[in-house]
């Protein structure tokens, strides 16, 4: 169980798919990134994420990285299965 101090990284993508009517599938073909890989992004449950992969994401969705992505304590963020 994480310390209450502890601070993860919360993906904002379900957020911002929905202010953009998007899909995860049309994301998927916009970016080049399997439909999977980006549900693993979109649930919190990515250990990691190469740069050209958060470019093309932000491209789509055109927003910044700390749209993307942000710190919050770990106990705030959402785990999904």
């Amino acid at each position: 169980m994480p310390a209450e101090d502890e601070v993860g990284i919360h993906c904002r993508l379900d957020e911002l798919l929905e202010q953009r009517g998007m899909t995860l599938t049309e994301l998927s073909r916009q970016v080049g990134v399997s439909v999977v890989n980006l549900s693993v992004l979109k649930n919190d449950r990515a250990r990691a994420i190469r740069f050209s992969t958060l470019t093309a994401v932000c491209r789509a969705l055109n927003c910044e990285v700390g749209d993307l992505l942000t710190v919050e304590p770990a106990a705030d963020i959402p785990r999904r299965t």
